[in-house]
């Protein structure tokens, strides 16, 4: 596999990363504007925020726990050359169940909707960082 085809997936999530912070300004920032809350009353808490400012915040904040995980797989695949085929496409599926969660986080917000998203998610990121180790550990 090329670079390029490895760190495709990690830029798409950072891309959405990046895409929720500005997005999670422009609520919180919105919701100062219409005096929905103040600044003395977010300035130590973010639970006064209103509900809308609050989930997409919330998802934002999501983005900083599995995938971290993630990128370090992928770093450390890079390093060792471990990244084939099946890794990439692991690895791909794993940032479509991410959009697919943050999708349902900020919008509908359901949350058996969201926990399946999440469970698969994680199933598929302990089947990629087993696969790399299962490589590592037998030398293939």
């Amino acid at each position: 596999m090329t670079v390029p085809m490895i760190l495709l997936p990690v830029f798409v999530l950072v891309a959405q990363i990046f895409v929720l912070s500005l997005w999670m300004g422009y609520e919180r920032n919105r919701a100062i504007a219409a005096r929905e809350v103040r600044i003395k009353d977010i300035a130590l808490t973010k639970e006064t925020w209103p509900g809308r400012a609050k989930q997409i915040s919330n998802a934002y904040h999501n983005q900083f726990e599995l995938p971290v995980l993630f990128f370090v797989l992928v770093a450390f695949a890079l390093i060792t050359k471990k990244a084939d085929l099946i890794f990439v496409v692991l690895s791909w599926v794993f940032v479509i169940l991410r959009v697919v969660h943050m999708l349902i986080h900020t919008t509908s917000n359901r949350v058996p909707q969201r926990f399946f998203a999440y469970v698969a998610g994680l199933l598929t990121l302990v089947i990629m960082w087993a696969y790399f180790a299962f490589q590592i550990l037998t030398g293939l």
